[in-house]
């Protein structure tokens, strides 16, 4: 037991939290259409699931004067990516939801939603991380916009 409690104290967290200047928390759930990578190639799938969107809570939309379908900015200290804003009230104010995992082809930019996701080792031995990483949003450039 009390190696149990050692490893649990010295282990990183399993989620990023949101700070003042990541106020967000993205989780990179999969989509319907792209429950897994072999299926974001066949056009069936492409066609079901469109381009790339973030959902955001009307409220963290309003604060940012980010409407319905215009492109947006996501950011960490990994990168950075631009998405369609899909404006949904399912969703806990700060938390926004980037399904994926649509080819970087598909995305404003080149650059999908895994280039903010870490691929660090899960404590104590290792496996699979669930993503839920903290972001900043912001209205895309104008170039992103028109794009």
């Amino acid at each position: 037991m009390l190696l149990f409690c050692h490893l649990r104290q010295s282990q990183s967290p399993l989620i990023e939290e949101a700070d003042a200047e990541h106020p967000f928390r993205l989780a990179t759930s999969p989509s319907r259409s792209y429950l897994t990578t072999s299926f974001n190639e066949t056009p069936g799938s492409q066609a079901r699931e469109g381009v790339p969107t973030v959902m955001i809570h009307p409220e963290g939309a309003a604060a940012l004067s980010i409407a319905y379908g215009k492109a947006v900015t996501l950011g960490n200290m990994r990168g950075e990516t631009t998405l369609t804003a899909r404006i949904f009230d399912g969703l806990l104010r700060g938390v926004v939801i980037a399904e994926s995992i649509h080819p970087n082809k598909s995305h404003i930019g080149g650059h999908g939603s895994n280039v903010l996701t870490g691929a660090e080792t899960v404590a104590p031995v290792g496996g699979a991380a669930f993503h839920d990483n903290k972001v900043w949003i912001r209205k895309a450039s104008a170039t992103a916009q028109k794009g």
